[in-house]
């Protein structure tokens, strides 16, 4: 199983990287976890931003590869709901692939691509720290679904 974070944005802040790095290491090893660094594009507007970086975003998919990407018009769940998506993608046996754009967000194009979208919050969050809050999700919603004591229920 192979699962891949598609995040647009090089180098990160340090506290960054260390808690991309922290949650990563907790995530189970037979999903060979990768996340791959995309350029963020130079263009002049937010649209051309975009449309340029979804380039890179779609060519950058693993073949075969079920997508989900976090944009604020996705689905927004419970921790106990994202750990029973977690699992349904598990169960699909392919390659799974989580996207997040850049600060300007995503381009229609990778919108449409996507098998699902989903939502972390309403709330804004800053570019880099949304893919702490999302490898820390990921974690929580793995150790729900192995009765890991990680995550309490209120």
């Amino acid at each position: 199983m192979s699962v891949t974070l598609l995040s647009v944005g090089k180098r990160m802040p340090s506290w960054v990287e260390q808690g991309c790095s922290e949650y990563s290491k907790r995530l189970p090893s037979q999903w060979r976890f990768q996340i791959k660094e995309l350029a963020q594009a130079k263009n002049e507007t937010a649209e051309l931003r975009m449309a340029a970086e979804s380039k890179t975003i779609l060519a950058s998919v693993p073949n075969k590869s079920h997508t989900i990407a976090l944009d604020n018009r996705g689905s927004n769940w419970s921790t106990e709901k994202l750990a029973d998506q977690l699992q349904g993608w598990l169960e699909l046996g392919k390659p799974l692939t989580f996207i997040i754009g850049g600060p300007d967000g995503l381009h229609d194009d990778v919108r449409s691509y996507a098998n699902q979208l989903v939502s972390l919050s309403p709330l804004t969050f800053p570019h880099p720290m949304v893919r702490i809050i999302w490898l820390e999700q990921l974690y929580r919603a793995h150790s729900l679904l192995n009765n890991h004591p990680y995550h309490r229920a209120s």
